[in-house]
């Protein structure tokens, strides 16, 4: 079955969001609940049968999406009360074990901005696999064995990301893998300000066109899970936003743009049609992005760090970061 997504994004929010409206009635097979701490909006949707998988176009599991403005104003206290949050969630889905271990890769192009949250999360990470023998007793059982990597992309190394992966996993035997990687979105006011967490791994690359290998249980051999924010929207989008603005100044003035409101949702095919050739597979992001990559890496690894080192507080995890 195909997916019923005439658009590509790598939220499983938007999608749901989509096919309710479209038919007015909750796609069988998806439950979702949504609550709301502080600034932050929290949803969980939750993939249960093979038919919602398919008509979503996303793999059977859970998704939770993390919604917060505040992520682009660089106020530091909504930030960080958005990472607990994200620490919160993200808990939920780790093993209770404290003795875990965890292997976090860091996916994206360190040169190319709007692809670089991996990397930069990687790099605000309190990774302790091999302080293990060498941990002081007060810190005995608070600290979770942690490993990391950034290992680039296949156009700068020549190999598939989840072959790299799957041969680290295969030497180290890590419990879980977890990603953290920039997405598309289909909604241009959820560029940096939506954080999405899935049990399901990760298809790198999926949101711009250029899937590649997946980074899954059946691929690597352990559970994966993703954390990931939009960093772009296709070309598309942006035109299709421009024409909803347009019917909305000129709405009942003229025949022509009366035919385009009916249209509807056929729009988007409409406008897929004439964008596409003209410009390609074009993704947008905000100019002021390597901002809002350095604070949003940060608002991450936070949640990350706090997460897999629940028996540290958020002193002493600045005071071991340096």
């Amino acid at each position: 079955m195909v997916s019923d997504i005439p658009f590509r994004t790598d939220l499983a929010l938007e999608a749901r969001e989509y096919l309710t409206t479209r038919h007015a009635r909750e796609v069988p097979g998806v439950e979702h609940e949504q609550y709301t701490d502080g600034d932050a909006r929290v949803t969980r949707v939750h993939v249960a049968t093979d038919y919602a998988a398919a008509v979503m176009g996303k793999a059977p599991g859970h998704y939770i999406t993390i919604e917060a403005q505040s992520l682009r104003q660089r106020n530091r206290m909504l930030q960080d009360q958005v990472a607990r949050v994200l620490a919160a969630e993200l808990e939920r889905l780790l093993p209770a074990d404290q003795g875990a271990s965890i292997f976090v890769v860091g996916l994206g192009n360190w040169n190319a901005t709007p692809d670089a949250l991996g990397p930069r999360v990687i790099s605000g990470l309190l990774v302790t696999r091999h302080l293990r023998g060498y941990v002081p007793p007060e810190l005995a059982g608070r600290l979770r064995p942690v490993c990391a990597m950034a290992p680039g992309v296949l156009g700068l190394t020549g190999i598939e990301t989840s072959e790299i992966i799957k041969g680290v996993v295969d030497t180290i035997q890590p419990d879980v893998v977890l990603c953290v990687d920039a997405l598309a979105a289909r909604n241009t006011g959820r560029i940096i300000t939506t954080i999405q967490i899935a049990d399901t791994g990760i298809q790198p690359g999926s949101g711009v066109g250029n899937a590649r290998l997946g980074i899954t249980r059946e691929t690597v051999g352990r559970d994966v899970i993703a954390v990931g924010v939009p960093t772009v929207v296709h070309a598309s989008t942006i035109a299709g936003d421009a024409m909803d603005l347009v019917l909305d100044q000129l709405r009942g003035e003229a025949r022509f743009f009366s035919i385009l409101d009916e249209m509807g949702q056929d729009r988007l095919a409409l406008i897929n049609e004439v964008v596409c050739p003209a410009f390609g597979d074009m993704m947008v992001t905000p100019k002021e992005i390597d901002v809002h990559i350095e604070d949003v890496s940060r608002v991450v690894a936070l949640g990350l760090n706090a997460a897999l080192h629940n028996g540290i507080g958020p002193e002493e995890m600045d005071r071991y970061l340096g």
